[in-house]
């Protein structure tokens, strides 16, 4: 099967620095596998969206030469394909109905393991996927050897109270439909991982390779992230892609444009550099 990445960025902010390092790596991925890169907008949590973010993070990529080689995704079109995935769960008797609150499982943990502590109510339930005692293993590109026991992170949420699709099930359908064959991003995202590879299992779907990056962390170790209100690429781009791509271990990216500044890191990009790499701090010297 051919090469196929993407960069699948939520809309709740501007493109910022820790979000372009996952995006720079993933592109510089696929164009050396001579493969395809895709655009994917996870769109799928209104409540948490910020007016006009897509159209900001899409122009931020175009700006670095950052172009998808089909059309963009937009998860919020979906809606149908995701019902039907989770039709199927159902029909095979794998989710089943809950109305327990963030509350009612603080006192374990916020682990749900199959037994609601909260009475059916009047209001919508959300929808959990049974894990039972699965352990997901895999060996990441760069985190190394990986085995979760999902039992451990407890039943999940596939279909939220509110009646909107969870990320691991949309993320997983959609890695799928779009044939992805390698996923390259933040190791934030690590413990998505077993969930997503156990849905397409259980969903009868194929699962991409996986590759999650050490993080950009602030002077404090936290993850730069626009919850914490990371700051935005500037609208001139081109010092925040040098940045990146001296995180990415191509210092002396030479003073162009951002094209050209692709096309220098191309042959010179090595996954295998970050290998074992939690972190990397914005303080670090460039």
């Amino acid at each position: 099967m051919s090469y196929r990445g993407r960069f699948a960025p939520s809309p709740t902010g501007d493109l910022h620095e820790g979000s372009l390092l996952a995006a720079v790596a993933s592109w510089l991925r696929a164009r050396q596998q001579g493969g395809t890169w895709l655009v994917r907008v996870d769109d799928i949590d209104p409540p948490r969206e910020v007016p006009g973010s897509t159209a900001s993070i899409l122009s931020t990529l175009a700006s670095l030469a950052l172009h998808p080689d089909e059309p963009v995704w937009l998860q919020s079109t979906r809606e149908g394909t995701y019902r039907d995935a989770f039709q199927s769960l159902r029909a095979g008797g794998l989710v089943y109905e809950c109305w327990c609150s963030r509350a009612d499982l603080a006192a374990g943990g916020g682990v749900h393991h199959g037994s609601c502590l909260s009475p059916p109510r009047d209001r919508q339930p959300a929808w959990r996927l049974r894990v039972g005692d699965a352990v997901i293993a895999w060996h990441d590109l760069v985190a190394g050897r990986q085995t979760w026991p999902v039992a451990d992170g407890g039943d999940f949420v596939v279909l939220r109270a509110d009646r909107l699709w969870s990320y691991q099930l949309a993320c997983a359908v959609d890695d799928a439909a779009q044939g992805i064959s390698e996923v390259v991003r933040g190791r934030d995202l690590i413990d998505s991982t077993p969930r997503q590879i156990l849905l397409q299992r259980l969903l009868g779907l194929p699962a991409p390779a996986y590759a999650h990056l050490p993080l950009l962390v602030d002077a404090s170790g936290g993850k730069l992230a626009k919850s914490t209100h990371a700051p935005a690429v500037d609208a001139d781009g081109l010092p925040a892609l040098r940045r990146t791509l001296t995180r990415l271990g191509l210092p002396g990216a030479p003073d162009s444009d951002a094209a050209t500044m692709l096309c220098w890191a191309l042959p010179r990009f090595d996954l295998a550099s970050l290998t074992g790499k939690v972190a990397i701090h914005m303080a670090e010297p460039l």
